[in-house]
């Protein structure tokens, strides 16, 4: 079972259609299919739309803003986090044990320090050039006793070497004494002369090779001087090789500049990012700023897309950002063909009616499945929405009589609720002029020219003259914006069966008296009878502009 959930989608601005349809849908395919089908919105509620839900008491859908694929989506690499003081020889055994390139450097509670490459590690070793990289490391003596596979058998082993240089007490102990300085760590083999004179020089650490024998009163002498001994099982080579594999990885990695990406970002917007730095492996942050894993460049090509669904719309500029790095596996709608294309056949559902809610009313019928008197109540709403109490040329006898059953399941009377519903989603007094404009507004796309339609509808003709005066000169402001040449708002009076026609932008007024045959330049036409921005509108708008092509 693919555990992935889908999502059913409207288009931006949702209305009460695209809402309820959104929530209709993911009902019966949850009572039909195994999947998960979990209901979404692209853009805030309208006034109309939250009345509608909180009169059934319906939950909204989920805000579903981008569908874009985000790096949680990706097949992140667990690779462990590792504390500072670890060893390069450690760390470099976790690279090998876990193939990693790329080494996160934590801290107990999941926040990144810094990572380590193993080019970092190989440039250790080529920039050690002088005796005192151990000690400039701060290393301590657990970390030594480890890397040369001893143990600490004087001293604390806590403690840290930061202070002299490493040697090798290869010449006679009478010369001793020209090259040991106080602090310095040393590396010697079983001579019994060359442990006494270390231990009384000062030295810092004494590394005794092949496990030679350290006698009492050394360890004595040792201890009185704060020298820390080291008992080895290799020889001395050996044990000078491996030594600067001590060093704690603090003392290599990078700290600062670090590119880290966040699981909420979005796949698109670090594609570049990725593109032009050299690092094979980025750290991955949680939501909460804890290192998650690494990614890399080849982690893009096993990446899962959104699954989506998409209800009463099937235009790309009305569609959910990032559309185009989803999977659209259906389309349920009833508007015009639009833009948008997808990369292989599915299942695309459209009808000549006058409201998406309609056709999930039928298809509720044709499964046999009983619908609840909540999800009946939204879905009737939406058909009253849409087809205007059935006075817009959209509503068909379909939607008429889907509404009346829809109504009867519900418990409403639908001219009543009609009423209460229009005033709730006209009241519009304590929202922003920007608000008012976007809750139900629309971008269409014709060959070269690109508009957009806004429209409210109200009982109330009062109400519509005050939008008109607060709209105006806000649509100057959307002029340009989004590619927009021009820009109209309907404000629909339903009773009256009238729209006046808001334009603004160059050829905006032309087009519509060359659509609707009117006379005079002006900035608001009243178009009687024209009620639909879907039907009556839009189709009068694109045939005029395909004309003029």
């Amino acid at each position: 079972m693919n555990q992935q959930p889908v999502y059913i989608v409207g288009h931006k601005n949702p209305d009460t259609d695209s809402i309820a349809s959104a929530i209709a849908y993911a009902d019966i395919k949850n009572r039909t299919e195994e999947r998960t089908y979990i209901a979404a919105r692209a853009g805030q509620l309208n006034e109309e739309t939250e009345y509608v839900l909180k009169r059934f008491q319906v939950e909204p859908p989920v805000y579903l803003s981008n569908v874009g694929t985000q790096v949680k989506e990706m097949e992140i690499r667990r690779t462990p986090g590792v504390s500072r003081e670890i060893s390069i020889r450690n760390a470099w055994r976790i690279m090998k044990e876990t193939e990693a390139v790329t080494l996160p450097v934590t801290t107990e509670d999941g926040h990144l320090e810094g990572i380590v490459t193993t080019g970092d590690i190989a440039k250790s070793y080529m920039d050690v050039h002088d005796s005192m990289f151990l000690s400039r490391a701060k290393t301590r003596f657990r970390s030594i006793a480890d890397t040369v596979g001893g143990k600490v058998i004087v001293g604390d082993e806590n403690g840290i070497f930061c202070k002299g240089k490493v040697i090798i007490g290869a010449a006679h102990p009478d010369k001793m004494e020209t090259y040991l300085e106080p602090g310095d760590l040393i590396l010697l083999g079983d001579r019994y002369e060359d442990h006494l004179r270390a231990a009384e020089q000062g030295a810092g650490c004494m590394i005794i090779c092949v496990n030679a024998r350290v006698g009492p009163s050394i360890r004595t002498i040792a201890e009185r001087n704060g020298c820390v001994i080291i008992s080895a099982p290799y020889d001395t080579f050996t044990v000078a090789r491996l030594i600067n594999q001590s060093i704690p990885l603090s003392h290599i990695m990078k700290k600062e500049n670090l590119i880290t990406f966040k699981t909420e970002d979005y796949t698109e917007s670090i594609k570049e990012v990725m593109a032009n730095t050299r690092h094979r492996a980025f750290p991955v942050l949680n939501k909460n700023g804890l290192y998650e894993g690494t990614i890399s460049r080849r982690n893009f090509l096993g990446i899962k897309k959104k699954q989506l669904i998409l209800v009463d719309h099937n235009e790309k500029s009305q569609a959910v950002d990032n559309i185009e790095d989803a999977q659209v596996l259906e389309i349920i709608d009833h508007h015009r063909l639009g833009s948008l294309e997808t990369i292989e056949p599915i299942f695309f559902r459209n009808q000549p009616v006058g409201c998406t809610a309609t056709i999930l009313y039928q298809i509720y019928q044709e499964r046999n499945l009983e619908i609840e008197e909540t999800i009946a109540g939204i879905l009737c709403a939406s058909i009253i929405s849409d087809t205007l109490m059935f006075r817009s040329p959209t509503c068909t006898e379909t939607d008429r009589q889907a509404a009346i059953s829809l109504a009867a399941k519900a418990g409403i009377e639908i001219e009543p609720f009609a009423r209460e519903m229009f005033h709730a989603g006209s009241n519009l007094a304590d929202k922003s002029t920007e608000e008012v404009f976007f809750q139900d507004f629309k971008k269409f796309i014709a060959g070269e020219e690109s508009f957009g339609v806004g429209q409210i509808s109200s009982f109330d003709e009062q109400e519509l003259e005050e939008l008109e005066q607060r709209l105006q000169p806000f649509m100057e402001s959307q002029c340009g914006k989004s590619g927009m040449n021009m820009v109209f708002y309907m404000l629909t009076n339903i009773l009256e069966e009238s729209t006046r026609l808001l334009c603004c932008g160059k050829g905006s007024s032309y087009l519509v008296r060359e659509a609707f045959e009117l006379e005079g330049d002006a900035d608001v036409y009243e178009l009687r009878g024209v009620v639909s921005r879907k039907k009556q509108l839009i189709p009068a708008f694109m045939s005029t502009l395909q004309e003029n092509e």
